[in-house]
């Protein structure tokens, strides 16, 4: 099964960027900035989508500890590509976000090489580290502090949760590769404590807050997507409505073709494909995990368990968001929604796992026996 995981891998990400294209092709054509070409979305989609092919082909046939070693020019460049997000006019602020810089012919969220860049980084310090990574100082704190250069200009664009989401995924990293239990359990709480308290202090986010707790009161408002998202769902039950049917698309569910168009899956698909989609991103995690395990080294598994989360907990956080699990987060579906950043950067992410699999399949380069959760925690 291990040595067919990356294969699955790639059957299963193929049928969700087929999907995401047949659905963007459904429900682009009826949003506002289509501007009256209803091919619009499409094609700029599939140019992405030949980038991004492009870009899984070059990282999974380049070495990847040569891709470790150069983690600083990588961060470098992210972190000045954050910043010029906020220096007109190279940075595009929409929708009350500096998140964007305009590249001429469409505008690249630099937020997405800074996923890029952190998990390069990540596989650096753990493979330096070593054992060292269970003490809370070299497991959380020294890592934190690097990865906050690509953190705070991120949380200053107004984007908690990319924030959130490298934060959680470098978490993960850190505890896969050897953090103690307690420092991890402790830091869990004290994340989501934290990302809570940041949700209260801004006005926006305080409102999404009020519209998760109590969606039908606020259905006109803060809740608009989220209440208009289960109505798809509803009328789409278990058949749906067929491909092009469905209604919601209609201006009536905003972003409909972004951060929500799993909605519309449901709603034209029906529960099945659905079920099935949510299916497709948990092969893609177990298959990424399996990859992780086989990996020749400790930088190897790092990269590896970095690259799966990033796209899982997407996916986690985009479904929860628009089945009402979540209070309301602009993250685009992996592979399915709208955006050629994020897409490029989902599929330079499987290029990394094949280049993974493709180095570690020696039964002798597993990494089981040594990198997993060790017997004993050492102390801080």
């Amino acid at each position: 099964m291990q040595r067919q995981a990356i294969h699955i891998l790639i059957a299963v990400v193929a049928g969700l960027v087929t999907l995401g294209l047949v659905m963007l092709y459904s429900t682009s054509a009826f949003a506002q900035e289509s501007h009256g070409d209803p091919h619009a979305f499409i094609k700029k989609q599939t140019m992405w989508l030949c980038i991004g092919v492009a870009a899984a082909a070059v990282l999974a046939m380049v070495d990847y500890n040569l891709l470790v070693r150069f983690w600083r020019p990588v961060f470098g460049i992210s972190v000045v590509l954050l910043i010029l997000c906020f220096i007109p006019p190279f940075g595009q602020r929409i929708n009350g976000s500096s998140r964007w810089i305009n590249a001429g012919f469409t505008n690249f969220q630099p937020s997405e090489l800074a996923k890029l860049a952190a998990i390069l980084f990540l596989a650096h310090w753990v493979s330096v580290k070593g054992t060292a990574v269970q003490s809370l100082r070299e497991g959380f704190l020294m890592p934190m502090a690097v990865l906050s250069l690509l953190l705070v200009p991120i949380l200053l664009e107004v984007d908690m949760g990319n924030t959130a989401l490298i934060g959680a995924t470098a978490l993960v990293v850190l505890f896969c590769a050897g953090l103690a239990l307690r420092w991890f359990s402790t830091l869990v709480v004290a994340g989501l404590g934290g990302i809570l308290f940041l949700g209260t202090q801004v006005d926006e986010r305080q409102g999404r807050l009020l519209a998760f707790m109590n969606p039908e009161k606020y259905r006109l408002c803060e809740g608009l997507q989220q209440w208009q998202a289960l109505i798809a769902f509803g009328s789409g039950g278990v058949d749906g409505l067929g491909l092009g049917e469905g209604r919601q698309k209609m201006l009536y569910l905003p972003y409909a073709h972004t951060d929500f168009i799993f909605p519309m899956i449901g709603e034209e698909c029906g529960m099945y494909i659905t079920l099935l989609t949510v299916f497709g991103f948990l092969v893609v995690c177990i298959c990424g995990c399996m990859v992780a395990v086989e990996a020749k080294d400790r930088s190897g598994f790092a990269l590896a368990i970095g690259a799966v989360f990033l796209i899982t907990i997407q996916a986690m956080v985009n479904i929860g968001v628009t089945t009402s699990l979540l209070p309301n987060k602009g993250m685009p579906l992996p592979f399915i929604s709208y955006g050629g950043s994020n897409l490029v950067l989902c599929l330079s992410l499987v290029g990394l796992l094949i280049n993974i699999h493709r180095q570690g399949r020696q039964p002798s380069s597993s990494l089981a026996p040594t990198i997993l959760r060790p017997a004993t925690e050492a102390p801080a």
